[in-house]
């Protein structure tokens, strides 16, 4: 597919169905995938775990080794889906109040991306509409929920896609969160740029959010790859309980250096099941 045979929004709506196999449901190591094809892929998660630098391997394993991490561990995924779906809930709300009213007052533009927008105030209008009307989130989430919601209303102008499924022909397939048009730090423009939404009790060091950040440059390399989009940023939003999340923003350049890495750990992760290193 491409943007010149087939509308961009349209191949972005059918990234929002999942669109491969999953092998198998019990696999310690991850998920394995297989398209229509028989061609296979390996999560993106998978394959950052398995070439995530020793000593954090190491940490991990003694970690999940003291009692209470798992229930811990269930307990920060339970909340992370809740924060996450208020997330979506809130987006997908915003991109249904603010179309109708766009269609009616005709008021589009396209991009040079080839992307349809909304006047900004459009979508901020359509924003406090969906906050307005949204459900209360259960209380162990109800903080992150609140950090994400307060941040999209400040730094989003737009959203083109939300829970996006993306695979490249190297092996990998993945779930990204959302593509969306967010106010640069640097500038105070706003630049199309591939999101991912976090939770954590604690600030995040850089080293942490390592993973993360190639994370981005995996999404950002299948998305290029499925609809010719080239994200100009990428941005790490990471909630906590309470306060504003922690944000490590993606410039174009620092974006690209993550696509590179992370092609590079898929050569290693192949590489090594090759070797059964």
């Amino acid at each position: 597919m491409s943007i010149g045979t087939v509308g961009v929004h349209d191949i972005l709506a059918g990234l929002r169905k999942w669109p491969l196999e999953r092998l198998d449901d019990h696999d310690p190591n991850g998920r394995v995938y297989r398209d229509g094809k028989g061609n296979i892929y390996h999560s993106v998660t998978r394959i950052l775990q398995a070439t995530a630098p020793d000593h954090q391997k190491a940490w991990l394993a003694n970690w999940l080794e003291r009692p209470g991490s798992a229930a811990f561990r269930d307990s920060a995924a339970t909340r992370g889906t809740l924060a996450h779906n208020h997330a979506e809930l809130l987006l997908k709300t915003t991109n249904k109040i603010g179309r109708a009213t766009a269609n009616r007052k005709g008021s589009w533009k396209t991009g040079s991306d080839g992307l349809e927008r909304l006047p900004k105030s459009i979508f901020s209008w359509a924003y406090d509409k969906a906050i307005a009307g949204a459900p209360t989130v259960p209380w162990s989430a109800a903080g992150y929920a609140r950090g994400l919601a307060g941040w999209i209303g400040d730094n989003v102008t737009q959203a083109h896609a939300i829970e996006f499924s993306i695979h490249h022909p190297t092996g990998f397939a993945g779930t990204a969160d959302g593509l969306l048009d967010v106010i640069s730090p640097y500038d105070g423009k706003s630049y199309l740029t591939v999101v991912d939404w976090k939770t954590s009790e604690r600030q995040r060091s850089e080293e942490l959010l390592g993973g993360y950040i190639d994370q981005l440059g995996a999404y950002s390399l299948g998305l290029n790859h499925l609809t010719e989009l080239r994200p100009k940023a990428g941005c790490i939003v990471v909630a906590r309980r309470s306060g504003a999340p922690q944000v490590r923003y993606l410039s174009e350049l620092e974006l690209r250096g993550a696509e590179v890495r992370f092609a590079e750990r898929v050569e290693r992760y192949f590489a090594s099941l090759t070797t059964g290193s």
